[in-house]
């Protein structure tokens, strides 16, 4: 190994850049940097994000309850763009404290509910709508397994895994190496677990499912950090059957694309307010968007 040694400091100080592509946003104190109220659109439900995968986990499921008929589901997607530090306006803070997309207003009660938070978005909702939820008190037990596992494992991934491979300014080998073994042992609990369960929690498609997929789906697909061939990700059999089964689902394909603003134009819908916003040409909703 070639790493540079480092000798921590007594106590830390912030007082230079850290470095890397997300450096500008990063910092080691909470609160607003700037006032800006968020926009209000005419549905109770309105959702502040961007398709990362904590984002894309809520539009999914938001998605398949409107599939399964649930009007009271429909909402708007309002983006907010973490690279330019959207996150950290007044309004945003407000809503979470915590300066992460994805965050909810519900609208719909006598007061309005703020939900932060990927997991408890998903579980609000499920309880809400009554819907990918199982109600067996077991089976609902191995659902919340599953979608706390995922909140647990996922920071690893994300946070560990990919930033050193992908986004770090320096490619540190025992950073790099530290990651990918959990990562991959990570993909080893899920395949194991696929190998006798048709989604997370058995036959029933669940939140566990949204929240494992957005993540671990589109990793074993090929869709995060450029890492599909570095992880052998194909290796996964059993995970890439689960993969491809949910992502061949409309509502999965849709919630995709809301809030995207950057890769392929076809797939990109930076807001949405109508479920026939994804008719609408994706050029005319850039142009909208400028």
């Amino acid at each position: 190994m070639n790493d540079t040694a480092y000798t921590p400091p007594k106590v830390w100080t912030w007082n230079k850049p850290n470095g890397g592509q997300f450096a500008s946003t990063n910092r080691p104190i909470a609160g607003s940097t700037h006032d800006k109220e968020l926009p209000v659109g005419k549905h109770p439900l309105q959702l502040y994000s961007l398709a990362t995968p904590n984002g894309v986990k809520v539009t999914v499921m938001l998605e398949e309850l409107l599939s399964l008929g649930h009007k009271g589901a429909e909402y708007d997607a309002w983006l907010i763009k973490i690279g330019d530090g959207d996150q950290f306006g007044s309004g945003f803070v407000d809503i979470n404290p915590n300066s992460k997309i994805p965050a909810m207003m519900d609208r719909s009660g006598p007061k309005p509910v703020r939900v932060f938070e990927s997991g408890s978005i998903l579980l609000y909702l499920a309880e809400k709508f009554d819907a990918f939820l199982p109600k067996d008190l077991a089976q609902r037990t191995e659902c919340m397994n599953w979608l706390f596992w995922q909140m647990g494992s996922a920071p690893y991934l994300g946070g560990g895994f990919g930033h050193f491979y992908a986004y770090a300014p320096v490619k540190i080998e025992y950073c790099i190496d530290r990651f990918t073994m959990e990562t991959k042992r990570q993909l080893d609990v899920l395949d194991r677990h696929l190998a006798h369960n048709t989604f997370m929690t058995g036959g029933d498609y669940t939140i566990a499912d949204m929240a494992i997929w957005a993540w671990y789906g589109q990793l074993a697909l090929g869709r995060q950090y450029g890492a599909g061939e570095f992880l052998d990700v194909q290796s996964y059999k059993h995970l890439q059957r689960w993969a491809q089964a949910i992502d061949a689902r409309p509502a999965v394909t849709r919630g995709r694309m809301v809030n995207k603003a950057n890769g392929d134009l076809n797939m990109q819908l930076r807001e949405r307010h109508e479920a026939s916003d994804f008719d609408t040409k994706t050029q005319d909703k850039l142009e909208a968007a400028k």
